[in-house]
């Protein structure tokens, strides 16, 4: 059996059907000539990381596919602060924030639009006025992350359990930040939500009386003048990857949550870039994995591009950046496939929809397993509708991480306890037994 995982993660790939492909998805009506042989010669199923239906983000999916449970998960703001290098002691929160346009009624702010055109240099000028603020002893920091987005810390006693602003369709009203239901009365969470709406009210009337906004507004262009946020976020500390599942684990990806995720669960992280070919890329990340293979037993390469041609809201975009990414995989995957010591998992984190309204749907997504000792099923080609008949079945959550344990001869008889706490993994990193 194989003794190494390589997880070719393709960010967003399960997409519907659609009527310009004949009723089939970007990834059926692509030309996938390499992931199409890879499944004739593997296992294949479906798999969701949480549950059938359920819209997950990425940050969501890919702490379930690693095996952990939603308790432990510290939130989206918190990945992206110890992605971008920002310390976060035990009580602070992060919140992940962009600049938005908005307009006055009453008293409510309307979203004109959530992602408004703006330059580096603008966003310089109208962060300078927005980047510290304090009230109630919690101060609030801004930390831009590029573009129009950044990361909000709230130092001192904070909670991360209050709700977003960001109504996310144009259109619509700011949301009003207040605590979740359950933490009502929790003082903590009554200081945050409070401290947060001091912020956005003293963000939008620094901003919209700010000399770049009056001269866009003089101009016809819409103002930069309103901040929202979302998917607060609290560190805590779960057990190390390497603990939780014996398997050292390398993540290599260009988003910053990725990278902060890998942090946050004890995995090695190697920052990659994204170019405009998506093949290239992938072909020069199963290059790097195959330089690092000696050191790790798991490794995780990531590429986000199927999920962003989706949300570019045009089937052809995503269908075209599947067939690049068969290309980039065919350049690199032979090493792998060829090396009996190494089971090769190809998969997604969730489904996006290249049309409609959703950021993502809560479809299934097709999985491919291939190594030494995979049962060989009759699939014939790698897509959300043929990998539905394979041997695999339908996975969820951490069975993926067990089926990894499984097919490395490395899962434990469930029974056997050689560690005071009950690792999937065996052999335990357990005490040897000493003669008193």
């Amino acid at each position: 059996m194989a003794k190494k995982c390589i997880l070719i993660l393709l960010d967003g790939l399960g997409d519907r059907s659609y009527d310009q492909f004949g009723d089939r998805t970007p990834l059926q009506a692509a030309r996938t000539p390499t992931l199409d042989r890879l499944a004739r010669h593997g296992s294949n199923g479906m798999y969701h990381a949480g549950r059938p239906g359920q819209a997950l983000p990425s940050e969501n999916a890919h702490f379930l596919m690693f095996g952990y449970d939603m308790a432990e998960f510290p939130g989206r703001g918190a990945l992206e602060a110890v992605g971008m290098g920002i310390d976060l002691a035990g009580d602070d929160v992060a919140i992940l924030s962009h600049v938005v346009s908005v307009k006055k009624s009453g008293h409510r702010l309307i979203l004109v639009e959530g992602k408004p055109t703006v330059t580096d240099d603008e966003m310089v000028s109208l962060t300078e006025e927005i980047s510290s603020f304090e009230s109630d002893a919690l101060k609030i920091r801004f930390h831009p992350a590029g573009w129009i987005r950044g990361v909000l810390t709230i130092h001192g006693r904070a909670s991360r359990f209050i709700t977003d602003s960001d109504p996310f369709i144009n259109g619509r009203p700011l949301v009003s930040v207040v605590p979740w239901e359950t933490y009502r009365h929790d003082e903590a969470a009554i200081r945050s939500a409070q401290a947060l709406t001091a912020y956005l009210t003293h963000v939008y009337r620094k901003l919209d009386m700010h000399p770049l906004n009056v001269f866009r507004k003089k101009n016809g262009e819409l103002p930069i003048n309103a901040m929202v946020t979302q998917r607060a976020g609290q560190l805590q500390t779960p057990l190390p990857f390497t603990e939780k599942y014996g398997l050292k684990g390398l993540t290599m990806a260009s988003g910053v949550v990725y990278q902060g995720l890998g942090n946050y669960i004890g995995m090695d992280t190697k920052k990659v870039r994204d170019s405009d070919n998506p093949g290239l890329d992938m072909a020069e990340r199963l290059k790097m994995a195959l330089e690092h293979l000696d050191n790790y037993d798991f490794i995780h390469i990531h590429t986000k591009t199927p999920d962003e041609a989706a949300h570019q809201k045009n089937p052809s975009v995503k269908k075209a950046v599947i067939e690049s990414l068969d290309q980039g995989i065919a350049e690199g995957i032979q090493p792998f496939i060829e090396n009996p010591d190494v089971l090769t998992i190809i998969t997604a984190d969730h489904s996006t929809p290249s049309e409609g309204p959703l950021i993502h749907s809560g479809e299934s997504v097709p999985l491919l397993l291939h190594g030494r000792g995979v049962r060989t099923d009759s699939v014939e080609r790698f897509d959300e509708v043929s990998a539905a008949t394979g041997a695999v079945g339908n996975l969820r959550g951490k069975e993926l991480m067990y089926a990894i344990l499984n097919l490395l001869d490395r899962v434990k008889l469930h029974g056997i306890m050689d560690t005071p706490y009950d690792q999937p993994y065996w052999p335990g990193h357990y005490q040897p037994f000493t003669l008193e």
